[in-house]
């Protein structure tokens, strides 16, 4: 199993940064290797990405959300195991961090060779970066889903 730890600070408030990390569907607009996400209810969604040149589809079922603080995430049914979790810090109030972690199973040559060069860590680190653009030049939320998982 492999694993991506990457973090940014965000000139948001953390309500911000976790409302419009809730808006699943805008990840194509900030994550280069997302196509599509499609929110299917209230703790699955169906993801269409091409990472390192491998297309894949899989759903995901939110296993934990917390207001502020946490998303948590594991695939299900897919061919490849794939799991992750956002953290929210409120640093300043009007200043958060955000840390994303990633755990998979590389699947095949191409998705192997791109984790053992660092591509996957990059991506993620650039789709971070991604988010803090989105999410600072908007100065609020696209949306927001304050439930409890």
């Amino acid at each position: 199993m492999s694993e991506v730890k990457e973090s940014i600070e965000v000139d948001v408030p953390v309500r911000t940064a976790y409302n419009q990390w809730t808006q699943f569907e805008t990840f194509p607009l900030f994550m280069d290797g997302v196509r599509r996400v499609e929110q299917v209810d209230e703790t699955l969604t169906h993801w269409v990405t091409n990472i390192g040149g491998v297309d894949r589809e899989f759903d995901a079922e939110i296993t934990e959300q917390v207001p502020d603080e946490r998303i948590a995430w594991v695939s299900v049914g897919g061919e490849t195991e794939r799991s992750g979790v956002v953290t929210f810090h409120p640093i300043e109030p009007t200043r958060t961090e955000v840390t994303l972690r990633l755990a998979f199973d590389p699947d095949g040559l191409a998705e192997t060779i791109a984790n053992k060069f660092g591509f996957i860590d990059r991506q993620v680190t650039g789709d971070l970066h991604r988010f803090k653009k989105f999410v600072e030049e908007r100065g609020t939320e696209s949306g927001a889903w304050r439930g409890e998982v």
